[in-house]
């Protein structure tokens, strides 16, 4: 807990973690091992963590909860450009070790999800935020899979090689999720998203052990990115490079 505290947002919450963790620092010392043993110990590894600027944090977090709209520039890094919008933030995640604001963009009139980490300026606006009620924001933020959300559902059904399946079959990627172990140990999983980008990117990592069963155009998206990284392959293999 103490790391996990030291390390959520460095400099956002300090002042008022400061006398909680002194005290679990107290409650630590009082037991059968030494505070020191236990640091030394014991470690919490954040290997996907994207810094974001204290700062910068610091305003929206403050906005968000003083029900503020916000002036924010964003880096889009798929486009590899930036953009400038005002927003009304409804609420901050914290998702695989990076935070992200829920906010609704006025350029857009809809709800978007933006990395923190992304936000190159930010600044209030004195203009009171837009509420978008509760329920509608959990039905477009929890529809689908992971930190891309939208209103445009499909269902993906991926088949894992037994081999995997030891592993995926502990793992929770959606809370919709539909899953069953096939004749010879192999794991389908069925899940929803409403935007292909991070569940390709998941599907990717394990290679030759998982297919794309559904929809075609999941699977031909997962194709592509694989005939991409194996030509890249065989055109340096020559080479040595």
């Amino acid at each position: 807990m103490q790391q996990l505290l030291a390390n959520l947002q460095p400099g956002l919450l300090e002042p008022h973690l400061k006398g909680l963790r002194e005290r679990l620092a107290a409650v630590l010392g009082t037991g059968d091992y030494p505070l020191t043993d236990i640091e030394r110990r014991i470690r919490v590894l954040q290997p996907g963590r994207r810094e974001a600027r204290a700062e910068h944090f610091g305003v929206l977090a403050n906005a968000l909860l003083r029900r503020h709209r916000l002036r924010i520039r964003h880096y889009h890094r798929v486009q590899d450009r930036e953009t400038e919008r005002e927003v009304s933030p409804q609420r901050l995640v914290h998702y695989r070790d990076n935070w992200y604001l829920d906010a609704w963009c006025h350029l857009r009139e809809d709800l978007r999800s933006f990395a923190v980490d992304a936000i190159r300026e930010v600044a209030p606006v004195d203009t009171r935020a837009r509420e978008v009620p509760r329920e509608e924001l959990d039905a477009y933020l929890k529809s689908g899979y992971g930190i891309f959300a939208g209103r445009d559902v499909q269902w993906a059904t991926l088949r894992f090689s037994p081999a995997a399946a030891r592993w995926v079959s502990a793992q929770t990627w959606h809370s919709a999720q539909r899953a069953r172990f096939a004749p010879g140990g192999a794991y389908v999983l069925e899940l929803p998203y409403a935007d292909h980008r991070e569940l390709v990117m998941e599907v990717l990592k394990f290679g030759p052990d998982v297919e794309v069963l559904a929809p075609p155009e999941l699977r031909a998206r997962v194709a592509q990115a694989l005939r991409e990284a194996s030509a890249r392959y065989e055109a340096n293999s020559g080479s040595g490079s």
